[in-house]
Order: structure tokens, then C-alpha cells, then sequence
């Protein structure tokens, strides 16, 4: 079996293109930011309307995914996967470990447009914002995050 030729930019410029609202978060969004950290996966929460956009924007990379759109808005979430694994948010609200409910409006909203290579870039949440879509889960390495991302929200 041989792994398919994955472009990220053009994955990146694929889904920009579309015009889906989908932002990327998770660890993928910490390395766009310069943070040490891994991770094997891409994470995006993006408008429930707009899943078979999203789709659609990354056909071209083989992606398949694990729910009709249907299904996926009703379970919150799918995965479009081939050799390569994206986790996809779809739900309208999220609460944090502590209770906090996250408006997906309000996030697009507040996004970011981070730069990731000459002509592509990406809409990511505002640092605060991505600090609480870190806290939709309570695992230490969201712990580990949240401190580098405080650090970098916090430097002058």
C-alpha cells in the first residue's frame, strides 16, 4: 500500500477557497502559531451548514467521510479520513469542562486569518477563543496548550 501524496497547503487553499466557515483548532492550530507541540491529525469546527462544502473543498485529497451530513449534525461530529485523519466539529455550541457554553457564531466571528505560506492562509480562533475550545476536553496535554497559548497571548 503506498500513501497518497498529501498536499497541505493546497488542503489548506482548498478549504479557504470554498468559502466554508471551518476553523481550524486543536493542535494543528498551536503549530500554525509556532508552538512545539506534534500531533497526526487536523481538527477543524466549522458551520453545521456548510458540511457538504467542507467536504466538497477536500474531495480532492480522497476524504471520506464517517457520517452523512444528516447524522454528523445530529452527532455534533465526523471524521474525514483516508491515510490522513480530519476531526470535524459541527455542533452550533460547545460547553467547556467547567460549564462555559461556546457559541460557534461567536468564535467565526471573533476568527483570525493566520498566514501559513505566500497566498494561503487559515481562519483560526482568536488566542482567548482557542483556549476554550482547548477546554471542551480535560486531558493534560489541553493543559500543556492552554499554558502555551496563555504564554503567547500573555508576551509582549
Amino acid at each position: 500500500m503506498q500513501a497518497s501524496a498529501f498536499d497541505e497547503l493546497g488542503f489548506f487553499r482548498a478549504i479557504a477557497d470554498s468559502g466554508a466557515r471551518a476553523l481550524l483548532i486543536g493542535r494543528r492550530a498551536l503549530i500554525a502559531l509556532g508552538m512545539p507541540v506534534m500531533t497526526a491529525d487536523y481538527d477543524f469546527w466549522l458551520d453545521a451548514d456548510d458540511i457538504l462544502v467542507f467536504n466538497e473543498a477536500v474531495r480532492a485529497y480522497d476524504m471520506v467521510p464517517t457520517r452523512a451530513p444528516d447524522a454528523a449534525r445530529t452527532n455534533g461530529r465526523y471524521v474525514l479520513e483516508n491515510d490522513e485523519r480530519v476531526d470535524v466539529l459541527v455542533a452550533r455550541a460547545v460547553s467547556t469542562v467547567d460549564g462555559q457554553l461556546v457559541q460557534f457564531a461567536d468564535v467565526w466571528g471573533r476568527r483570525l486569518s493566520h498566514p501559513l505560506a505566500d497566498g494561503v492562509s487559515v481562519a483560526m480562533p482568536s488566542i482567548d477563543d482557542l483556549i476554550l475550545t482547548k477546554r471542551f476536553g480535560a486531558r493534560s496535554r489541553d493543559a500543556d496548550d492552554i499554558r502555551w497559548l496563555q504564554r503567547l497571548r500573555d508576551r509582549p
